[in-house]
């Protein structure tokens, strides 16, 4: 029988055309707003997980989770309106899902190391971290997934299982860095005099902690310098500040007090060879 002949038999309307346009119009209507529903009680379950003062960054994570468990829960209740075994089609989605794991590791692999990030915690939101061959400060740990900001204020996603994978390094976990520099002074300056240079410039600078105290040591007789190692002790946030400005100042005071800061050089003696 023609599609056409099926359309305009006596009864297709009232039997067949309005009462599934009025399912399908019930359906839609419960995706719609089982979406904005799942929503709303993702926002007010992370706000009151955020009031209990959990970890931004767990909050999170755990939102992504619930909102994904409600949508799913949304279009079971959708496929059941619509007359459809939800319980043949879990069966059917369970061995589909068996099938689909298999072919996405990986993605499994991502999930479970977001699982492990958020359990045991090497970093939080917030924090400067160095993984998986770049550096950022975290932003928000997903499912599959953690976005970086740069220095540079790129927005970088790297797959959690490259982060819990590999080494990280977590700048922000403390609170206090130390900064290691090296002074290269000539073999004619005084050595004395320039370790008292480079104290007077640490203690003139109130960001640089006491406590561990500043250490001024020789470290090396180089091959064309009298190295000097400083390691100033200072808060996190200050690190970058601080040592650019030891760097210039130090660089200024050694000028302005005729201590030479050398360059690799090398003396070349010429032999005149007579011929006989």
């Amino acid at each position: 029988m023609e599609p056409l002949e099926i359309i305009t038999q006596p009864g297709f309307v009232e039997q067949y055309a309005i009462p599934w346009s009025l399912r399908i119009l019930v359906a839609l209507l419960i995706w719609f707003i089982g979406k904005w529903i799942a929503g709303r009680i993702t926002s007010v379950v992370k706000k009151v997980m955020a009031k209990t003062g959990m970890d931004a960054m767990l909050v999170q994570f755990l939102g992504n989770i619930l909102y994904t468990l409600l949508l799913i829960a949304v279009i079971i209740a959708a496929l059941d309106h619509l007359g459809l075994q939800t319980t043949s089609l879990l069966a059917i989605f369970g061995a589909a899902g068996l099938a689909v794991g298999l072919a996405l590791k990986d993605s499994l692999s991502n999930f479970s190391s977001g699982v492990m990030l958020i359990l045991f915690r090497p970093f939080k939101v917030g924090d400067f971290i160095e993984a998986a061959g770049t550096a950022g400060v975290v932003e928000e740990v997903r499912i599959f997934s953690t976005m970086i900001r740069s220095g540079d204020n790129r927005q970088i996603i790297i797959p959690n299982g490259q982060i819990y994978g590999g080494t990280i390094v977590n700048v922000s976990a403390k609170p206090t860095r130390r900064i290691d520099l090296v002074f290269g002074i000539g073999y004619g300056d005084d050595l004395k005099k320039a370790k008292q240079i480079i104290a007077e410039v640490i203690a003139a600078d109130e960001r640089i902690l006491q406590d561990p105290a500043p250490s001024i040591a020789l470290g090396e007789l180089g091959d064309s310098s009298v190295d000097i190692n400083v390691r100033p002790w200072v808060n996190t946030p200050d690190y970058w500040p601080v040592r650019a400005d030891l760097l210039e100042n130090v660089k200024l005071a050694f000028d302005a007090n005729g201590i030479s800061i050398p360059f690799p050089q090398r003396d070349v003696h010429l032999h005149q060879v007579k011929s006989a």
